[in-house]
Order: structure tokens, then sequence, then C-alpha cells
């Protein structure tokens, strides 16, 4: 890890602070920053950190390279094997981190967000995506159920009707139909991405802390009321089938890209 008055760079993220705005960056570009269990807990932790800085106003929320975040990483869990219940701890706590923090949080959803990296862009309190990202819940795909909260962050922004369309289909929702649906609060073309988040980052960096707190907190409280409940069913559920011969076959197809036979 190295750590400088303007930011903590640890192996798999990076972080900056500059104007009061932290910018934390998923680093893992060859592997489309999908996350192993390690850059997980420290996005968590940066995160939690951050909102007992008072030198932060506001996190922006990026990936580097062409992906935002693509989900767990399946080769480095199936190189080194954990608890799942683990896993889901670490999973659950990184959002709740997200959701909790005190000040706002804004992704820069800069392309595709997969698995729990959908959860990560919609745990935000202002997300925008480029117009060439796409978000796709894909684990029915591989014989899991969505989690990071997933199961109540999406139905809160799009509703139950278009929400089981992604869950149960996994099946793609391109930038353009995410806004459309209310998942996010704006596509943007892919080079104007960045100037747009650094303006609502600067904006809400300049804005009154407690106000900007207690008012996420009013929303969260209108609109998340179950997370809590959620994160736990999601956990119960994901610990069983993490077990199961189901995404054994599944996680094996995505390596040897192949299509699953689930039986």
């Amino acid at each position: 890890m190295t750590e400088t008055a303007e930011g903590i760079t640890v192996e798999g993220l990076r972080s900056h602070l500059e104007g009061g705005i932290l910018r934390i960056t998923i680093n893992r570009p060859k592997r489309m920053n999908a996350l192993d269990l390690g850059t997980m807990g420290a996005l968590r932790d940066a995160v939690a950190a951050a909102g007992t800085d008072e030198r932060v106003r506001t996190i922006v929320l990026t990936g580097e390279g062409t992906a935002f975040c693509t989900g767990a990483d399946l080769a480095a869990a199936g190189a080194n094997p954990t608890d799942p219940n683990v896993v889901m701890d670490t999973a659950n706590s990184l959002i709740r981190a997200i959701v909790e923090s005190p000040v706002p949080v804004v992704a820069a959803v800069n392309g595709p967000a997969a698995g729990v990296g959908v959860s990560i862009a919609v745990a935000a309190d202002l997300t925008y995506a480029a117009e060439s990202a796409y978000f796709l819940l894909a684990f029915v795909n591989i014989g899991l159920m969505p989690d990071g909260g997933s199961s109540m962050l999406i139905p809160a922004a799009i509703g139950r009707a278009r929400a089981a369309e992604m869950a149960l289909l996994g099946e793609r929702v391109s930038a353009a139909d995410a806004a459309h649906y209310g998942l996010v609060a704006r596509t943007l073309p892919d080079g104007e991405l960045t100037a747009h988040v650094d303006a609502v980052a600067a904006r809400t960096a300049r804005g009154p802390r407690r106000a900007l707190a207690l008012t996420k907190q009013a929303l969260n409280n209108a609109t998340l009321p179950a997370l809590d409940d959620a994160l736990a069913l999601e956990k119960t559920g994901q610990v069983e089938l993490l077990a199961s011969a189901d995404f054994a076959e599944g996680a094996m197809a995505v390596l040897q890209k192949r299509r699953p036979d689930f039986g």
C-alpha cells in the first residue's frame, strides 16, 4: 500500500483527494475491474474511512480503462477459495458503506457494470453512465441470485417488473434504457462523462455537508427501508447457491467461454 496526503493506492484500487473530492478508481483493467476479495474489502474500507474524514465532501467511484466493474472475479475465486459467508459479508458491508456514507457518492459508470458492479453503481446517490456502458445482472446465468442489495436497490429505482426482467433473464440493459427506466440519473457521450461527473462532484463538495447528509439519509429511509433485510436474505440464498452444482457448472462455463448446461 502507498499512502500520501492526496490518497491511497493498494493493489486493485487507487484513490485521490483534491478539493474535497475523493476519487476512488477500481484499478484492475486486465480483469475488466472484476473484484477479488481483497479489492472489494479495500473499496469498502476506503468509502467508510472517507465518511469520517472532514476533508472529504464528495466521493466519486469509477473504473480504470473501459469497464466500471464486472462483478466478482471468478478466476481469482477459483484459485483462492474463500468461505462464502466471508465473501457475502464483505460485499454487504461495501454496499452499506456506500449507502450510509454521510457524503454524497457519485458513480461514473464508464463502461460495463455487471453483477455486484451494478449494485455498487446503483447504491451511489448520483449515478451517471457513458453511452457505451451497459448493466447486467449476470447472476442467473451462472446459477446464482442477485446480491449486493440489488434485490432492493434495483426495484426501488425502476420498479418490480423491469427489475424482474433484469434478474430473471440476465440480459444486458443499455445505458440509454437504464436512463429511461430510472436506473441512472443520466447518460452522457463517452467523452463527456468525466467532465459532467467532475462538475456534479464540485457542486456537492461546495454544498452544506450536514444538510446533504440528512437529505441523503431521508431519501434512503424512504426508498430503502428494508435494505438490511434484503442483504440478509441475499446472503442466505447466495451461500446456498455458491455450494450448488449449478454454480459449479455456471462458473466453469464462464471460464471455458461456453454456454452452461444446468441439466
